[in-house]
């Protein structure tokens, strides 16, 4: 039996957010697993997935030496970071880190010098833009199948989800057979007819399909699953 390693992070809490799914959706996943499949033909009926989480500071510079440790620590297979995006309908699949930090507000206190970043690159030499390593095309059948509301993003903004992102995939891009990508949720909300959010539930259930099918796209790797036009 093939074991994974799975890391999936998040943010410890938003301003006027009660249910940070950020939070909560990882160490539900965690707490639950990836359930069993039946189906022999199914690449994950033959798998062990270990599922590690952590909770990131909302910091552009404590975010990312912290999910480093953990990587570090753990050395996975699939890196999944989550964060939230407030005005979503539903799920937002994250295309691509830019290397741009711009914040309005300071949202670091203990670190002023860094704490509200306008318009400066996150790595002077680095590129321009990283993608996912996500299968995404396969990610959207899935949640097809689940009934999940889903969009594809341009890009996770400029804020700390974002300079988040573009570290990991730096980061993915010295790295042998490891996936990475950044996932976006909505806002908690009881109704699934809400014309913003989605009950947690939704978006645990979210959280499974997009490590499945990571982990099947790990063991039969196919270019076309990555990204859409």
């Amino acid at each position: 039996m093939q074991q994974f390693s799975v890391v999936i992070s998040g943010f410890d809490r938003y301003d006027g957010i009660d249910v940070n799914p950020s939070f909560e959706v990882p160490r539900a996943l965690a707490e639950q697993g990836l359930g069993i499949s039946t189906d022999i033909d199914d690449p994950l009926s033959d798998v062990s997935v270990t599922i590690h989480t952590v909770s990131l500071p909302i910091s552009f510079t404590d975010s990312w030496p912290e999910l480093k440790r953990m990587l570090d620590a753990v050395r996975p297979d699939i890196v999944i970071a989550t964060g939230l995006k407030r005005s979503a309908r539903g799920i937002a699949l994250e295309r691509c880190a830019t290397n741009l930090m711009d914040a309005a507000n300071p949202e670091d206190a203990a670190n002023p010098e860094d704490a509200a970043p306008r318009r400066t690159p996150i790595d002077p030499e680095g590129p321009a833009a990283y993608w996912t390593r996500l299968p995404l095309r396969s990610i959207l059948r899935d949640f097809t199948v689940e009934d999940i509301p889903a969009t594809l993003s341009s890009d996770a903004g400029t804020y700390v989800c974002n300079s988040l992102f573009y570290r990991l995939m730096h980061w993915n891009a010295s790295q042998e057979r490891v996936l990475s990508g950044f996932v976006s949720f909505p806002k908690v909300v009881e109704s699934a007819h809400s014309p913003q959010g989605l009950p947690l539930d939704r978006q645990i259930a979210a959280c499974r399909a997009v490590v499945r099918e990571a982990i099947r796209y790990h063991l039969r790797p196919s270019s076309e699953e990555i990204l859409l036009d």
